[in-house]
């Protein structure tokens, strides 16, 4: 049972922009999350954080991302966004986000979505 749904990802040429969403539902979708992030996962290289935003809205962003990429979050509608600006061929991955519950041992993680840059 997929508990974040993503949704945003797509084809788009470099220098375009895309809007990542994702949205707590079912059992969890009135929890409590601390952090919420996002990851993404290229082909042939390990995952990395790319962004991560707290409760209180305190970001975190990967050098690579820096002054394109801006994360925020809507604590009611209990959803993360990833605006992406000025995207290149090298940010082309399946993104993931996630979210860390403020009582409970365990991260949820959303299914992945492909973002796929072309030159």
């Amino acid at each position: 049972q997929v508990q974040l749904v993503e949704s945003g990802g797509g084809l788009v040429q470099a220098g375009g922009s895309l809007r990542l969403s994702c949205a707590a539902a079912g059992r969890i979708s009135t929890m409590t999350f601390t952090t919420m992030a996002w990851d993404r996962q290229a082909p042939g290289k390990q995952r990395e954080l790319v962004a991560a935003i707290t409760r209180g809205g305190s970001t975190n962003y990967a050098d690579s991302v820096k002054g394109r990429f801006t994360i925020s979050r809507d604590n009611v509608k209990n959803t993360v966004f990833l605006q992406m600006n000025s995207l290149k061929p090298e940010d082309t991955a399946v993104y993931y986000c996630n979210a860390d519950p403020a009582f409970g041992p365990s991260v949820y993680w959303g299914q992945g979505t492909q973002v796929t840059v072309s030159s």
